[in-house]
C-alpha cells in the first residue's frame, strides 16, 4: 500500500506533542521561517546551531540530517531537511524522499510552512516511503503521515492527481516484487480484473481464445508452464468518443528460467521481475483511471511462465506469429520478443491505435549497454520519441535513445523461417528491437522501451527503496497528460 498523507494547518501546540518524528524543512541560509523560529526556541537553539554545523554545511538541497532526542520535544528526533525557498520539483521531490526514507511505524510530522512546493515534497516521501514487506514476520509498515502546510486545503486537491501516480507506482512495484508462487499469470490477470472497480474495463483472453486469434508465438513460450496463459487488455475512455488510442503493450514473463535453453542458477531468483514491463502498464493505465484522464488509452499485456517440461518449446522449433510470420526459435530464453509480436499485432489489428509503446525487460544486452541508470528507447516516430525522452527527463527517470537499422536485419535472417528469434550476441538489445519492429506497421507511431535494467536495479534510487523501482508509470502517465491532455 502507498504511504497515506494528510495535510494540515500548521500548529505548535500539537507539533510539541508529538512523540515520533518531526520533520521540518530548513532553507540553506538566511532566515528560517516564523513556526521554525518558534520550534527552535523550544528547542533552546538547537536547530540553528545546528544550521552552523559543517554536517549541515555538506548537505546538498533534498538531503537532511537527525536531531535525537531533541530538548523541550516530546519527539523522539527531529529530522532537519535542507530546501531552498526556490526549490526545482527535483529538489523537492529529493527532500521528501529524505523524510520518506527515515519513516517507520510511527509515522511523521512534517513542518512545511512557508514552503512553496510542499506538494512535490509530499509526493516524493510517498514514493521513497513505500515498503514491500508482506511476506516478513516483523512488518514495518510505514505510519502515517501529517504535513503542516499554509493552504492544506488547496494542498490536498493539488495532491490527488500525484497520490493517484504514487499509488500506481506502488502497484506496479507490488507487482514486480511478488514471488512467481503467488504472481502466477491466473492471479496476476485477476488483480487487474479488479480495477474494473477504479473504472477500467478488463478483459481476459484465455488460451481457446489466443488459439482462435493465432497468437501462437505467444502461446509457445507459455507451453512448457502449468500456468496458462493470459491476454488482457485494459481501457479507459476518458477523451473524445471516436479518438484513437494510445496503445500501452506490456510483457508479462511472470518467472524466466529461460526454457530449455536455461538460464544459470545464479540470479535466477531474479527472474520473477520478467513481468516488469506489465506491471508498468497496469501501473499507468491504474493511474489514468484514478485520476480520471482525458485520454483514450487501451493496455494490453501478455502473461505466460517460460518453463522447462515435456511440452515446452525447443530450439529449433518454428512457430508461426499472429501476423502469419513464422519465425525460427534458436534460443528459448529470447522469449519475451515472441510474446510481444503477437500483443503488438493484436493492439493494431483490433484498436487502430494513434501510437504505440511497448515496455519489456527485454534483454541482458540492454543491462550490458546503459546499466541501471537508463532504459533504452527505440523509436520509428520522431515526434513521440521526442515526447517520450521529455517527460522521462521531465519525471528523472533516464532514458536514452537507441538505434534502428536495415543493416541490423541480417543478424536475424533465417535460412529456414521468416526470422529467427535472435541474432546472437552482438547488438543484442537492438535485434531485439529489430525484431519487434516487423510487428509495428509502417503507419503505426512506435517507441519500444527496453527496461531491463532500471526494473529492479541493485540498490536504491532517489525515489525508491531498493527493490523494484516502478520505473516508468511516471513517464508514461506525464506523456499521456502532456500529448493527449493538454
Amino acid at each position: 500500500m502507498p504511504v497515506q498523507v494528510q495535510f494540515s494547518e500548521a500548529d505548535f501546540e500539537a507539533l510539541k506533542a508529538v512523540e515520533g518524528r518531526i520533520a521540518v524543512l530548513l532553507p540553506p541560509e538566511g532566515a528560517i521561517p516564523a513556526l521554525a523560529r518558534r520550534l527552535d526556541r523550544q528547542m533552546r537553539g538547537a536547530l540553528k546551531r545546528a544550521m552552523t554545523r559543517e554536517a549541515w554545511q555538506k548537505l546538498k538541497p533534498g538531503e537532511a540530517l537527525d536531531l535525537a532526542f531533541p530538548a523541550g520535544l516530546a519527539a523522539e528526533a527531529v529530522q532537519l531537511v535542507k530546501l531552498p525557498k526556490r526549490a526545482s520539483v527535483t529538489e523537492a521531490r529529493k527532500a521528501g524522499a529524505a523524510i520518506g526514507r527515515a519513516l517507520g511505524p510511527e509515522g511523521v510530522t512534517v513542518l512545511a510552512a512557508g514552503q512553496a512546493k510542499v506538494v512535490e515534497v509530499a509526493f516524493g516521501l510517498t514514493l521513497r516511503g513505500y515498503r514491500f514487506d508482506r511476506y516478513q514476520s516483523e512488518r514495518k509498515t510505514p505510519g502515517p503521515v501529517t504535513i503542516m502546510a499554509d493552504k492544506p486545503d488547496a494542498a490536498t486537491g493539488a495532491f490527488l492527481p500525484l497520490a493517484a501516480v504514487a499509488d500506481a507506482v506502488a502497484f506496479t512495484r507490488d507487482l514486480v516484487s511478488e514471488p512467481a508462487n503467488v504472481l502466477t499469470t491466473t492471479e496476476f490477470a485477476d488483480r487487474l480484473a479488479q480495477m474494473k472497480d477504479i473504472g477500467l474495463s478488463v478483459e481476459i483472453l484465455d488460451e481457446p481464445a489466443l488459439e482462435k486469434l493465432g497468437m501462437r508465438a505467444l502461446l509457445a513460450v507459455g507451453q512448457g508452464s502449468e500456468s496458462p496463459a493470459r491476454v488482457v487488455v485494459m481501457q479507459w475512455q476518458g477523451g473524445e468518443k471516436d479518438s484513437a488510442p494510445l496503445a500501452l503493450i506490456g510483457k508479462g514473463v511472470v518467472f524466466d528460467t529461460g526454457g530449455i535453453s536455461i538460464k544459470p542458477a545464479q540470479g535466477m531468483e531474479e527472474m520473477t521481475m520478467d513481468m516488469g514491463g506489465a506491471g508498468v502498464v497496469a501501473g499507468v493505465m491504474r493511474a489514468l483511471a484514478l485520476r480520471k484522464a482525458r485520454a483514450n488509452v487501451v493496455g494490453v499485456v501478455g502473461l505466460v511462465e517460460n518453463m522447462p517440461d515435456g511440452r515446452a518449446q525447443r530450439p529449433g522449433d518454428i512457430v508461426r506469429s499472429m501476423k502469419g510470420d513464422t519465425i525460427e526459435v534458436i534460443n528459448t530464453d529470447a522469449e519475451g520478443r515472441l510474446v510481444l509480436a503477437d500483443i503488438l499485432w493484436y493492439a493494431q489489428e483490433r484498436f487502430k491505435p494513434a501510437g504505440m509503446i511497448d515496455l519489456a525487460t527485454l534483454t541482458g544486452a540492454m543491462v550490458v549497454a546503459l546499466g541501471h541508470d537508463n532504459a533504452g528507447v527505440f523509436a520509428n516516430d520522431e515526434k513521440l520519441c521526442n515526447a517520450l525522452l521529455k517527460a522521462a527527463a521531465r519525471e528523472g527517470e533516464g532514458a536514452w535513445r537507441m538505434p534502428l537499422g536495415e543493416s541490423y536485419d541480417k543478424l536475424i535472417k533465417s535460412n529456414l523461417a521468416d526470422m529467427k528469434n535472435t541474432g546472437g550476441r552482438w547488438a543484442g538489445a537492438i535485434t531485439a528491437a529489430q525484431f519487434l519492429k516487423r510487428f509495428v506497421k509502417d503507419e503505426t507511431p512506435w517507441c519500444h522501451i527496453d527496461i531491463a535494467g532500471v526494473t529492479l536495479p541493485p540498490a536504491e534510487t532517489d525515489l525508491a527503496p531498493k527493490g523494484a523501482s516502478g520505473w516508468g508509470v511516471m513517464t508514461l502517465n506525464r506523456l499521456v497528460a502532456e500529448m493527449m491532455e493538454s
